[in-house]
């Protein structure tokens, strides 16, 4: 007797009206339930909750904003700061500024002296009142302070969770984490639990991450993911998951523009491949990547050039006096050429800005280097591991990746900052050696996993119409050490013009 197979549950949702946290929710709340958002002042837990209220208004839906904390006006600000109107959101507030004055002026309480039994009762005469959809309860340290015992808190919570799934509520509670340990019983509780984190480093701003700890019977996307709090509101960046776009990719070669540097590469770039371009400061690996993007746009294709530690016109201006002018390609589109500021942008950010480039059809992405976009995100965890996955998913679009990485020292062997070369698929090696007394150029492919590459050393230079690749090196020995032996009487590229310029 063959089983039958039962068919997914599916539960309406409720979107958050939060960028990016849709898609780590899969699809946003499931409504009517309660839910629990915890996160230290300055998370932008009220951001959130005015966001999530805002969202369903576009929608239809009543929302109402229960603040013990915050009043009216102050909610106002909070909006208008990020160009947004509360016409349409209901706010109540524990004690409105009409019953603070008059004869009751000397009779009303602060919050905290206020009987727990009578705020809540509060609270119901507004859920009958007002019959929202959507509700953000803003706070539960104000609520805790009040109960002052433990037991009875949670009872009032209990209470609470039970009314708001009798009325079908979807309801979002607030906790700025004032107590000493984690209430886990509130926990337990909540359908779904949302951790907002925030840490500050020795330079730069703050970063902040969210974690989804706790969904019921539903499949999220688990992890750190990091976020920011921007005018407009929220825009959360969800962890990429290589795994997730996993395609078949017909991985074609392409040429780099260069027939002399397509050799050594067996043929040319292969789609859906990764190749690290390594060597010292000024051996030309920023314009060789910069000539392999300017080839794909003479194609017809989208490319990615990210900057880490050059600035754009200074970068611009160069490639123009080498002949490689791309000014066009930038100025309609084509060209995604950005200067990213050192320790203002997140790894999970960045990953987020690639991904969509990407969706929008870019076929090369440059990372000009991976020094720095070590050292730009100091705060950050697990970079090379953040690293690994977006290769694996630019490969797995049939994206070529060209990455840039700089070597400490002139002559010899370079010492990088990390070793790097695992997470490539081909390696092109930059390295400069003395000859005639004049400091000259090498290039070689020292690995390739697609294609069958030279195993060569050749000359190599930048000149006024673009990079140059000369002929094998056969009468040098020790070329890569950095001060080879000269053994025949063969020309060098760099016994005719100078070069032009240094990259």
């Amino acid at each position: 007797m063959t089983r039958a197979v039962p068919k997914p549950f599916s539960q309406p949702r409720a979107p958050t009206g939060i960028t990016g946290l849709d898609d780590i929710l899969g699809g946003g709340f499931p409504r009517d339930h309660l839910y629990l958002l915890e996160g230290a002042p300055g998370t932008g837990k009220t951001t959130f909750g005015l966001q999530f209220l805002l969202a369903g208004r576009d929608r239809g839906e009543v929302g109402l904003y229960i603040t013990l904390s915050e009043t009216h006006s102050e909610l106002d600000v909070v909006a208008a700061s990020h160009g947004w109107s509360l016409e349409g959101i209901r706010v109540f507030e524990l004690v409105s500024p009409a019953e603070l004055g008059g004869a009751s002026e000397q009779s009303i309480l602060h919050p905290s002296e206020v009987e727990l039994g009578e705020t809540v009762d509060g609270v119901f005469r507004a859920l009958e009142r007002e019959n929202p959809t959507r509700v953000v309860f803003d706070s539960l340290s104000e609520m805790r302070m009040l109960a002052q015992d433990p037991l009875r808190y949670r009872r009032q919570i209990l209470a609470l969770k039970h009314y708001f799934a009798r009325k079908g509520c979807t309801v979002m509670l607030l906790d700025d984490r004032t107590v000493a340990q984690q209430d886990l019983q509130l926990h337990s509780i909540a359908h779904g639990v949302l951790c907002l984190e925030q840490h500050t480093h020795q330079y730069g701003p703050e970063r902040r991450c969210l974690r989804v700890s706790k969904l019921r019977g539903l499949k999220y996307r688990g992890g750190e993911h990091d976020y920011e709090i921007r005018t407009g509101g929220i825009e959360a960046y969800p962890r990429l998951v290589a795994a997730e776009h996993r395609t078949d990719v017909e991985h074609t070669v392409v040429s780099t523009g260069n027939p002399a540097l397509d050799k050594i590469f067996g043929g040319g770039l292969s789609r859906g491949t990764s190749v690290l371009f390594s060597g010292p400061t000024g051996a030309g690996k920023t314009t060789t990547a910069l000539s392999c993007v300017e080839a794909a746009l003479r194609r017809g294709e989208r490319c990615a050039f990210y900057l880490f530690d050059e600035t754009l016109s200074v970068m611009l201006q160069r490639a123009a006096a080498l002949g490689i002018d791309v000014r066009r390609y930038v100025e309609d589109g084509q060209l995604e050429l950005l200067q990213l500021d050192p320790a203002e942008m997140s790894a999970g950010e960045f990953a987020h800005r690639v991904r969509r480039t990407v969706e929008a059809g870019a076929t090369m992405v440059v990372i000009d280097s991976l020094n720095a976009y070590l050292h730009a995100m100091p705060g950050s965890r697990f970079l090379v591991l953040q690293m690994h996955e977006l290769l694996a998913y630019l490969n797995q679009k049939g994206v070529i990746t060209l990455l840039i990485l700089g070597q400490h020292g002139v002559l010899g062997e370079g010492r990088m900052d990390v070793d790097l070369s695992y997470l490539s698929d081909s390696m092109l090696l930059f390295r400069y050696f003395e000859a005639r007394g004049q400091l000259l150029k090498a290039l070689s492919v020292t690995k390739s996993r697609t294609n069958a590459h030279e195993s060569t050393i050749r000359e190599f230079r930048l000149t006024t119409g673009g990079i140059e690749v000369g002929d094998v090196l056969l009468d040098f020995q020790g070329v890569l050490g950095g001060v080879p032996h000269y053994q025949g009487s063969r020309p060098l590229l760099a016994d005719g013009d100078d070069a032009a310029s240094e990259d």
